[in-house]
């Protein structure tokens, strides 16, 4: 898309909207981000000496910076705020009475102490949306506890459902760590991101609210199917989690993802098969036939996929509607025909000054364009902006 045609800031579906956000965690990094990316102005308040996401793995090997922190803070911009020292706490309640939203996962036995607590921040600003993302929420038995990736995932109990299907299969003595990356941080940060909007959008009738994010709350919904059949009676486990048939399976130069839940889907399968006759039996026109034999169908469709490249099969798969992906490399899907026809990534800077190109949001919007891009902020940029008194103090 050419520059001059992207819409003005003011068009941009959260323009007008400003969100402060006090972020050690992915999590309410990333509710921010989300924000960002649909044009709400994002002001970090950094503690002295940053954000310790500014430092977080991976590091870029030419210039230093953080990939993570890059991804999550382009397009925000960065104020120091030592709310220890009686100054900052004066710049967080002048930044806060011009606030909409404020995002903020300050450990509960701390914020009192910052002039965090949900009592004093409500009292103060009441027409404040003030969105707490915490690992297990904010009140509660468990509202004091920290938490890494590994532990929201075995809390929200993706870690007792995975890994499943062929990586089982393949690796079945393998223990069930993690999923890579911060999966349970992104969905609790979309959650928490979903909820500031919810508020935000009643604001005008409820006045400010306070909403209380729990990330195991945001990981346990991932898995809502598997609470379904356990509500049944049927408790599911990584070595019986899968469909019935489908799933992953090898192909030549690469892996392919197979699903198939629709009598169409199954049709059109058979055909890019080439319509074996063990597919042609009549009773696996009765999906509940496939399903008991699952096992069976996948053994058949895994020694197709063996003897065929991975692009035949899912070009000839899309051409007849049958769901089927190659898994892709980071560079493939960078360059991707797709990913580069929708405009995924955008131009941004780097903090170090370095060219990038980051992904715009994981969603669009019809009618309007997300630019994405922008600058990755420098620590404290708008500490000038801050009255003189008070930067000096701060800066200290």
């Amino acid at each position: 898309m050419d520059p001059h045609d992207l819409p003005p800031a003011a068009a941009l579906p959260l323009s007008g909207c400003r969100v402060l956000e006090r972020s050690r965690s992915a999590a309410a990094a990333y509710a921010g981000r989300m924000l960002a990316a649909m044009g709400a102005q994002v002001v970090m308040l950094e503690p002295p000496g940053g954000s310790p996401l500014r430092r977080a793995v991976p590091l870029l090997e030419d210039t230093g910076d953080s990939a993570l922190f890059a991804y999550l803070a382009v397009g925000k911009r960065s104020l120091l705020c030592d709310t220890t020292l009686h100054a900052g706490r004066e710049l967080l309640a002048r930044e806060l009475a011009d606030a909409h939203i404020l995002i903020d996962d300050t450990p509960v036995r701390e914020r009192a102490a910052h002039g965090l607590d949900a009592e004093s921040i409500g009292a103060g600003f009441p027409h404040l949306v003030h969105v707490s993302v915490l690992p297990f929420g904010a009140t509660g038995p468990k509202a004091g506890w920290d938490a890494e990736e590994v532990n929201l995932l075995h809390a929200g109990g993706e870690g007792f459902l995975l890994p499943n299907g062929l990586s089982h299969e393949l690796f079945p003595d393998r223990a069930p760590l993690k999923i890579y990356g911060h999966f349970g941080a992104y969905q609790g940060g979309c959650m928490a991101a979903m909820c500031a909007l919810s508020a935000w959008w009643a604001q005008p009738e409820s006045g400010g609210q306070y909403v209380d994010v729990s990330l195991q709350d945001a990981v346990l919904s991932v898995g809502a199917f598997a609470l379904q059949r356990l509500g049944d009676g049927s408790l599911e486990h990584r070595t019986t989690r899968r469909f019935r048939y489908g799933g992953v399976f090898e192909a030549q130069g690469g892996f392919v993802e197979l699903l198939t839940l629709e009598d169409r889907q199954w049709h059109s399968l058979v055909e890019l098969l080439g319509q074996p006759a063990w597919a042609m039996e009549d009773a696996l026109r009765d999906p509940l036939e496939r399903s008991r034999r699952g096992d069976e169908i996948n053994g058949h469709v895994r020694e197709w996929m063996a003897r065929h490249a991975v692009e035949d099969i899912v070009r000839r798969a899309q051409e007849l509607g049958v769901p089927a992906a190659k898994y892709r490399s980071p560079d493939e899907v960078f360059h991707g025909e797709q990913e580069r026809a929708r405009g995924l990534f955008a131009p941004a800077m780097l903090e170090s000054g370095a060219p990038a190109e980051i992904l715009v949001a994981p969603f669009q919007f019809r009618c309007t364009h997300l630019p994405g891009g922008g600058r990755v902020p420098a620590l404290g940029e708008m500490s000038h902006e801050a009255p003189q008194e008070l930067a000096q103090e701060v800066l200290q």
